[in-house]
């Protein structure tokens, strides 16, 4: 499903281990169906050998154990186990349960159906209630979701519901976050170890603080809020080696792009992702959330990035909650391991219409296109937007094409009114795009990554062409269903909106 237009991917990809079913057999008497030869000398079998093992020593409990991933560890303690294996189906206790307009009412109904409608949850400071979705806008069923959420939020005393009233202005909204995902992590949601559900395929976010992070449906929803817990499945691990210097054109953006490219949309279903080496240790968190928020778009149940003293210092100031991060063992099993240098890779784009169809960014130069988006959970965070004005300010020009500008929480608007970017003489990123001629940025919300009612902000109502720092590129998804997303890092997005067409970044960067 790969385009063809990209050039063979030796040069990123540096090895492929595959572990294979192998890794799976435990029973040391019998051999893996891989391993029986394919030339049967007899058909009776007399002994067998069993394959070499590394030397272990005794359990101090009297019991043998296996290297586990941390996916592995974090669903073991959980679920109270002393050892997981993949495949395993587990009663797992959720420390986090999220949901927002889009998804709430449906689970909050499931909530009373099943458990009465007089219940309780299960605890009223684990679950987190973000209307995020479908906010600015006329349509009173949207309207109607964000009051049934106020509704149930006040009727059981939720203490994380981030409300909104006034519509006309969301700065008279001082509990209104915006974009769930990043709002998780800023209000410091998000903790080593722990178990955080919710009802967006795109919760996978929260992995880039070494927690387990996946999205649930609304019924999955309306369990966990009676009972605090839910049955999964616990999922094998790929693991994904990332090293080399990163180049100052590339963003993690174009990481996942690649990687999903590599695997393809299925490559990695209900598989966990573990993102390793001396280039993810040295991304920003906001940079390795948007590596695991990827992950779904590759079939992913979780992606995953061990914490470390910038996962730590990020979270000084957001949460006095005690957390005790996990780490994969050295003997741990993954179905797979990829190994990459990054510092060969070149900017690229996932073009119409599926999130693997990759591409690299100059071989699309002749693609003319009708617009461009920067915003979403993937690419509206604070350093989204300062990616943006920094080529913004290299090129010095005016925008070619209609670029909207949507800050995915209330907190990131303020940091592009606020916060000068880096070289630019103490100029903020909304000085910056007036100068090139961006659309003034808006209220902070999901926007048009998704489509939604005809009056979102920047929907794509015309059949026409853009290029978005989004996550998906499906027919419809961001409104007509004839239009073409070309996805993007807010570098190769702001390069594209300079130029009218899609455009390598290094033309201004370098």
């Amino acid at each position: 499903m790969a385009s063809s237009a990209v050039a063979p991917t030796s040069s990123f990809l540096a090895d492929k281990k595959d572990v294979g079913f192998s890794s799976f057999c435990t029973q040391p008497s019998f051999l893996c169906p891989a391993q029986l030869s394919k030339k049967r000398v007899s058909k009776k079998v007399v002994s067998v050998m069993a394959p070499q093992q590394s030397e272990r020593k005794p359990s101090t409990t009297g019991a043998v154990k296996t290297g586990m991933t941390m996916t592995e560890k974090i669903l073991a303690r959980a679920s109270e186990k002393s050892q997981l294996v993949p495949g395993e189906n587990v009663w797992v206790n959720v420390d986090i349960l999220m949901t927002h307009d889009v998804c709430g009412p449906g689970s909050i109904g499931i909530f009373k159906k099943e458990f009465g409608q007089n219940a309780k949850v299960w605890d009223r400071e684990k679950v987190v209630i973000i209307p995020d979705h479908y906010i600015f806008t006329a349509d009173e069923r949207a309207n109607r979701n964000v009051d049934i959420l106020r509704d149930f939020c006040n009727e059981q005393n939720i203490k994380y519901f981030y409300d909104i009233k006034d519509l006309g202005n969301f700065k008279a909204n001082p509990d209104y976050k915006g974009v769930c995902h990043v709002a998780l992590a800023q209000e410091g949601h998000c903790r080593p170890g722990e178990v955080l559900l919710g009802t967006d395929s795109h919760t996978c976010t929260a992995g880039a603080f070494g927690q387990f992070a996946t999205g649930i449906g609304n019924t999955d929803a309306g369990f966990v809020l009676g009972a605090g817990k839910l049955l999964l499945k616990v999922p094998p691990t790929l693991r994904f080696v990332m090293d080399g210097e990163m180049p100052d054109y590339l963003l993690a953006k174009d990481l996942i792009l690649q990687i999903i490219g590599e695997i393809s949309v299925a490559g990695a279903t209900y598989k966990a992702m573990e993102f390793v080496g001396s280039t993810v240790e040295s991304l920003t968190m906001e940079e390795r959330m948007t590596l695991c928020n990827m992950v779904v778009e590759a079939g992913g149940k979780n992606g995953v990035v061990p914490a470390d003293s910038t996962t730590y210092k990020y979270l000084e100031d957001k949460t006095s909650v005690p957390f005790e991060p996990v780490f994969s063992d050295g003997q741990a099993r993954f179905l797979q391991e990829y190994r990459f240098d990054i510092s060969k890779l070149e900017p690229l784009v996932a073009k119409p219409h599926s999130p693997d169809n990759r591409a690299l960014a100059r071989e699309c130069k002749d693609v003319k296109i009708d617009r461009v988006y920067i915003g979403s959970c993937t690419g509206g965070k604070t350093e989204d937007f300062m990616a943006a004005a920094k080529v913004f300010l290299a090129a010095g020009k005016k925008v070619k094409v209609p670029t909207f500008l949507v800050p995915a929480t209330q907190k990131v608007w303020m940091d592009v009114y606020s916060l000068p970017v880096p070289g630019s003489g103490g100029k903020t990123c909304s000085q910056i795009f007036e100068e090139a001629g961006c659309d003034t940025p808006a209220s902070p919300s999901c926007g048009a990554c998704l489509g939604g009612p005809r009056d979102t902000y920047a929907r794509m109502n015309e059949a026409q062409v853009c290029v978005s720092t989004t996550n998906r590129n499906f027919p419809g998804r961001m409104g007509h269903k004839e239009g073409q997303i070309y996805l993007a890092s807010p570098y190769t997005a702001a390069a594209s909106a300079l130029t009218g067409f899609v455009t390598d970044p290094r033309e201004f960067l370098q």
